[in-house]
């Protein structure tokens, strides 16, 4: 038994059942990979709406959040988690408003700590034009959120306790 299987094992141990199925290290790895493609979408959408569109970062932050919402549930759902829920559109339904409603929290958290964060600390960092403070302020918040996220998502919007 190597050392990692020692801790995952200790960990199980520690974790009440109904959350056994959080420590997923192959569901987890999925999940962050999708994050990974989420925050992607995330971030060229914020930079192409301050940037190109001359939206203010706070209202650019809301339209670039609920793209990277959609996409992460998008393959999520077909990959992540594809082995849960109903394949009829009314559990797709009912997932995707799950999913909203979860991430709600995740995105206000991220939205509270981006402009708590870009605004109140003033950094000039920019590269061929390009604010890199607004994509490194937007990037810890997303890694803030996405734990939030992955805990509340695959407890209530695909509820893997359940499998």
């Amino acid at each position: 038994m190597s050392r990692l299987d020692g801790s995952l094992d200790r960990v199980r141990a520690a974790v009440p059942a109904r959350f056994e199925a959080l420590v997923s290290g192959v569901r987890f790895g999925q999940f962050v990979s999708v994050g990974v493609v989420g925050a992607a979408f995330d971030v060229t959408t914020l930079l192409v709406l301050t940037e190109f569109a001359g939206l203010s970062a706070a209202v650019a932050n809301v339209a670039s959040i609920e793209t990277a919402i959609l996409v992460m549930f998008t393959v999520n759902e077909h990959w992540t988690f594809a082995d849960e829920g109903g394949d009829d559109g009314r559990s797709l339904g009912r997932r995707l408003l799950r999913s909203h409603v979860v991430r709600a929290g995740g995105s206000t958290l991220q939205y509270l700590l981006f402009v708590g964060v870009f605004y109140s600390v003033s950094v000039e960092l920019a590269v061929a034009g390009v604010d890199l403070w607004l994509v490194l302020v937007k990037g810890g918040a997303i890694a803030v959120a996405m734990l939030v996220n992955y805990v509340f998502e695959s407890i209530f919007t695909w509820q893997v306790h359940r499998e």
